[in-house]
């Protein structure tokens, strides 16, 4: 295994962080890091600037060292080196952004000419170059929802990179960022530049909003940000993982968010997935046969991430052993992903558990007597997915749920049926589950 370059294992390594850290989290700290060396194990990571390497080596350690040991050895010791060409100077990196500008937060692939239509994001993208043609006009504000790793933030940054282009006064932030900014700006009696920072900008693009809820200060700050944007006709552009009556904020700030268009992005189908793994690979020159590109389609699907994170692994796991990717490496390399899951064989404590975890309550809330409108709900849903995904009776299904009766049970896989028919949030939550439950099976429609 030690004559494998320090470069090819972080490539490797790099293709499975891709998949376990956010997006944007990916292309902020990881995307310009570089395999420097690999002696008496010791691992030297490459970093641009001070700033990435603190980060990393605070918030990021643990999960690099677990994925360097699955590549290496159990007792990989691992080291940041700032590479002295990239470093940024003290000024950026003591601003109230803590970090390079938001501007340069664009990730140069996510532009609109790279994003791959399919029916499950046709109407987000569709409006998305409207915004870009009437910005302040069209819809306003623009709200992008869906789960992880299916395209939000592509068409954030394509709007930007648009934006830019055209010598808009743009500023991209993540919901993160924008708190971690408020935060300092509090800290340091900078409100005034914090406000005049956000409250200047012609368009505003704000991924994963989501992370500013329950931090009430925050989301005040964010409100009037809002207001003063929305009045002065200048374009918002918001992406999410839920809905904005979902959203843990207040009811003033939900409305608001509500004003404009709402769209959600859904799983890309086979023919998406097949498509997009075809243009990944064309892009970045990689000769992968049909075959195998079907192959790393039928099994790896849950999100445009899991997509490209299966397409890395494979590329990577090829490349190390020398050979050409085949269907054969193709199943060595993905079969670690396979086995990390749970298998077909579902039981209904397994799905009743994954249910409650989704939900954010305990196993024994959707067994027991509570009867508030959150818990009724993921009750419903545990019914409608043991009585799918197992081979129970609806009488078991009741017994398995606090021994309510068969009716009880029909009526609650009918409701569901009927929700998911005109709630997309909860269609998306339901596939999630069922995609946990048996992965790289096509989940209900």
């Amino acid at each position: 295994m030690q004559n494998r370059t320090a470069r090819e294992i972080w490539v490797a390594a790099l293709g499975e962080l891709e998949i376990q850290v956010s997006s944007s989290n990916y292309q902020t700290w990881f995307k310009d890091t570089t395999g420097l060396s690999y002696q008496d194990n010791r691992f030297t990571i490459s970093v641009p600037n001070t700033f990435v390497a603190e980060y990393l080596s605070q918030n990021q350690r643990s999960l690099i060292e677990k994925t360097l040991m699955e590549l290496t050895s159990p007792d990989i010791e691992v080291v940041f080196q700032v590479n002295g060409r990239h470093q940024q100077g003290p000024s950026t990196a003591g601003s109230a952004s803590q970090g390079v500008p938001a501007s340069a937060n664009l990730n140069a692939r996510y532009v609109f000419q790279s994003f791959v239509e399919g029916k499950s994001n046709c109407l987000a993208l569709r409006a998305a170059l409207d915004v870009v043609q009437n910005p302040g006009k069209s819809y306003n504000p623009l709200y992008i929802y869906g789960g992880t790793g299916l395209g939000k933030t592509h068409l954030l940054h394509a709007i930007g990179h648009e934006a830019r282009s055209r010598q808009t006064a743009m500023l991209c932030v993540s919901g993160e960022q924008f708190t971690n900014e408020f935060v300092i700006a509090l800290r340091d009696r900078q409100t005034e530049q914090f406000r005049n920072r956000y409250r200047n900008a012609g368009i505003l693009l704000i991924d994963d909003l989501h992370f500013i809820g329950g931090k009430e200060q925050t989301a005040e700050s964010f409100f009037h940000t809002f207001n003063e944007l929305h009045n002065s006709n200048r374009q918002i552009v918001i992406t999410s993982d839920r809905p904005p009556g979902s959203m843990p904020v207040e009811d003033k700030l939900r409305s608001r968010l509500e004003w404009g268009l709402i769209v959600d992005v859904q799983p890309p189908d086979l023919d998406t997935r097949l498509a997009i793994l075809d243009a990944k690979a064309q892009r970045e020159q990689v000769a992968m046969p049909a075959e195998v590109l079907s192959f790393i389609a039928e099994r790896t699907f849950k999100s445009v991430r899991d997509l490209e994170g299966g397409f890395n692994r494979v590329v990577a796991f090829s490349r190390l052993l020398r050979s050409s990717p085949t269907v054969e490496t193709a199943a060595q390399a993905l079969q670690d992903v396979a086995s990390k899951v749970p298998g077909t064989s579902a039981t209904p404590e397994s799905v009743i558990k994954l249910v409650a975890d989704s939900f954010k309550l305990g196993y024994d809330d959707l067994k027991g007597p509570r009867r508030d409108k959150q818990t009724a709900m993921a009750r419903r849903v545990a019914m409608y997915l043991v009585r799918r995904e197992t081979n129970c009776s609806l009488a078991q299904v009741g017994r398995d749920l606090g021994g309510r009766d068969a009716s009880a049970v029909t009526n609650a896989c009918k409701k569901v049926e009927s929700d998911m028919a005109t709630d997309s949030y909860l269609r998306r939550l339901i596939h999630d589950i069922q995609e946990r439950i048996n992965p790289g099976a096509t989940p209900a429609a």
